[in-house]
């Protein structure tokens, strides 16, 4: 029996059973007594507790997900990295893998396909916007729900936009049916490999195959390298052309061509959904039928085969047939037969005319048109024939009128060919029901048997509980179109945003401080240990912190920490703040490392450029710079080099160490310049310590 189930984890999740098993972790259903709910508890395996590169990804995935907040990717609720066990506490998803519902549908229809899409391409837009690349999007990672909801999982090699590792990992080797190019070849890797990724997610959903399959996972690589994929319309010929469109733009090997961003390729399905005959008249060089393919595979094989054939023919035996007696009455049948036959093709010849050469007709545009009035008047009668094809609900289109058409307008058609209508009965109107408060899964359900299209939100609530209904858009006994989207708010229940406390161990007191401010957290007790056990930590060093690294808490939640005992010889530096401003009268400036105030000082912007004095500290330190107590800017102190940034654009790109560390690589303004020489320029004074009133 597995050794973690039955037992409870930090004294609040039980583990129930064993879900699923994967190449570095195992996934466990579990249950969590203090919020009661169901839970999935993924368990990094024991014989990867000691590997670096395992636990690295492991890392990876919570430190990705603890940044997204999004209805399609799964959420995290809590963690715990010791030394016996690592695990992340998640969602628990009760469905199927899409990779599962491909194989159990082999070709999925196209609107279902769209709309799997869409929901991907918004996790992933979200994810994105906050500089996370999943870089392993494939079927197996995307959760299907029973009501049609996706959930990305799996973040393990996702990468953070400031990272500059560029390898390919075995995990990315193991999927390389869907990577990128540049991922296949180890090259930089932006959003836009995800976006490639989707295409051929697209791809395998209308088709039910791979555009790239080989022997070896190296062969389907260098396939993804340097081979066009085939189009999908020459496996699956009833995928519209728009779509397909969309398909190749987003597989394209050239990642300028490809689309650029999540949303340009929401765009293009949205368009796509309301005229699905739409063409984008993109031009692709990058693709290959399935007769291009076979024709290929022939010149390869052809010659040897053409012979071995011949070789064949050359060696049977011939045989002579006797003829037989020409009987009288067989003779007759046979004139009757080809008399017969002579009547039907010079009958055929007649009406069909197939030698007349028939005038080519540009098809006009029929959209909005009234198809009662076309059919009256029998316009278009001498030159195309006008089939209707089916009626159904548009609000975009009055009742009668034509909003579809195939082929579309301009297209140029011979003389006498069909041009195939649908016809608008108008909006299908229906008052909204009170979902309020409802099991949303029942009501998607519902919405779902009555056609409604419907996106689902989610919101905090501390009056619904999490997973019901909180409001829909729009709201309940007000009209709604049924070929319009419905917004169904779902509860998230009350809000509760939770922090992963950060590494301090290794940290010097003050710089600890600072880096838990950022974090919206603080130090509380400190406790000093005996420097004679801690040689080779300096005075002031922390060795120990709870809650542990990893730890999700609530901001303002208090850290406990042991120190070195003895102080740390501080280094003294003097720096120099930038003021730039019209304003004329005397303001109050102020700067802060973590809660203390170094310096503060009352001055007339309009009279100076810059606000000078001295501080002292160890490490890299962020301190924040407040006029008249509104933040003005945002600095990062190196006391090791002696340099000072200017981070107000991006204050975590400052990474915060203690005095023992150095040479972590800072992104920012550098404005410590000249710092010997600051202070010494005429009408430089040091601010005072204490504050000026």
């Amino acid at each position: 029996m597995d050794k973690y189930i039955g037992k409870k984890l930090e004294g609040r999740y039980e583990i129930r059973e064993l879900v699923g098993v994967g190449g570095m972790a195992n996934v466990y259903k579990g249950y969590d007594v203090v919020e009661d709910r169901t839970v999935a508890i993924k368990i990094l395996r024991d014989e990867f507790l000691d590997n670096e590169e395992f636990l690295h990804r492991f890392r990876n995935e919570f430190r990705a997900i603890s940044l997204l907040n999004h209805p399609n990717i799964v959420q995290v609720y809590d963690v715990s990295f010791t030394n016996r066990i690592q695990c992340i506490v998640m969602e628990y998803i009760d469905g199927i893998s899409l990779k599962e519902y491909i194989e159990q549908e082999k070709v999925i229809r196209w609107k279902e396909a769209v709309h799997f899409t869409i929901q991907i391409l918004r996790g992933l837009q979200h994810a994105h916007d906050r500089g996370i690349v999943h870089r392993d999007i494939k079927p197996q990672n995307i959760m299907l729900l029973e009501d049609g909801t996706i959930k990305i999982t799996d973040f393990g090699i996702a990468r953070f936009s400031r990272s500059s590792t560029n390898t390919i990992t075995t995990k990315a080797i193991g999927s390389v049916h869907y990577i990128s190019p540049e991922q296949a070849s180890g090259g930089n890797t932006d959003a836009r490999a995800d976006l490639y990724s989707i295409g051929v997610l697209l791809f395998e959903m209308l088709t039910g195959k791979l555009p790239f399959e080989a022997d070896s996972p190296v062969s389907v690589a260098i396939l993804q390298i340097q081979s066009a994929p085939m189009l999908p319309t020459s496996i699956n010929p009833s995928i519209p052309k728009g779509l397909e469109e969309i398909i190749m733009k987003a597989m394209q090997k050239d990642v300028s061509k490809r689309y650029q961003s999540a949303a340009e390729m929401l765009r293009d399905i949205d368009s796509f959904k309301k005229d699905p005959s739409i063409v984008f008249e993109y031009r692709y060089l990058e693709t290959e039928s399935v007769e291009e393919r076979i024709q290929k595979e022939f010149n390869k094989q052809g010659a040897e085969e053409v012979k071995r054939k011949k070789s064949v023919q050359n060696d049977e035996e011939e045989y002579e047939r006797k003829p037989l007696p020409l009987v009288p009455v067989m003779f007759g049948i046979s004139m009757a037969f080809l008399i017969a036959c002579s009547v039907f093709v010079v009958m055929l010849f007649v009406k069909n005319k197939p030698f007349e050469v028939k005038e080519d007709v540009v098809v006009p545009d029929l959209l909005g048109m009234e198809y009662e009035k076309i059919e009256k008047k029998d316009l278009y009668s001498e030159d195309f024939n006008i089939i209707l094809e089916s009626s159904d609900y548009n609000s975009d289109y009055e009742e009668g009128e034509i909003y579809h058409q195939t082929p579309g307008a301009n297209t140029v058609l011979k003389k006498g060919g069909t041009i195939r209508i649908k016809v608008s009965m108008g909006q299908n109107i229906i008052v909204v029901k009170d979902y309020t408060n409802r099991d949303s899964s029942d009501v998607f359900r519902e919405l779902n048997k009555e056609g409604i299209q419907y996106e689902e939100m989610t919101a905090f609530s501390n009056d619904i509980p999490a997973g019901n209904v909180i409001r829909t858009e729009p709201a309940a006994s007000e009209e709604f179109s049924t070929d319009e989207i419905m917004m169904v708010y779902v509860s998230q229940g009350p809000q509760e945003n939770k922090i992963s406390v950060p590494p301090l161990e290794g940290l010097d007191l003050n710089t600890a401080k600072s880096l838990l401010m950022s974090y919206r957290l603080r130090i509380a007790d400190i406790r000093e240990v005996d420097p004679e056990d801690y040689e080779d930590k300096a005075p002031g060093t922390i060795v120990k912190q709870s809650p542990e690294e990893g730890t999700m808490v609530t901001p303002g939640t208090s850290v406990d920490v042991m120190v070195v005992a003895g102080e740390n010889e501080p280094s003294s530096m003097r720096i120099r703040i930038p003021v730039e401003s019209d304003i004329d009268e005397k303001v109050y400036i102020e700067a802060y490392i973590g809660e203390d105030e170094i310096a503060s000082k009352r001055i007339v912007p309009e009279d100076t450029s810059s606000w000078s004095f001295r501080v002292e500290g160890n490490g890299r330190v962020i301190m924040e710079v407040y006029i008249d107590r509104e933040l003005y800017r945002v600095y990062g102190i190196d006391f090791i080099d002696e340099k000072l940034y200017d981070i107000t654009d991006d204050p975590s790109s400052f990474e915060i160490t203690s005095g023992i560390q150095s040479g972590v690589h800072v992104s920012g303004t550098e404005l410590s310049e000249g710092l010997e020489d600051i202070g010494k320029e005429e009408g430089s004074e040091d601010a005072p310590s204490e504050s000026e009133e």
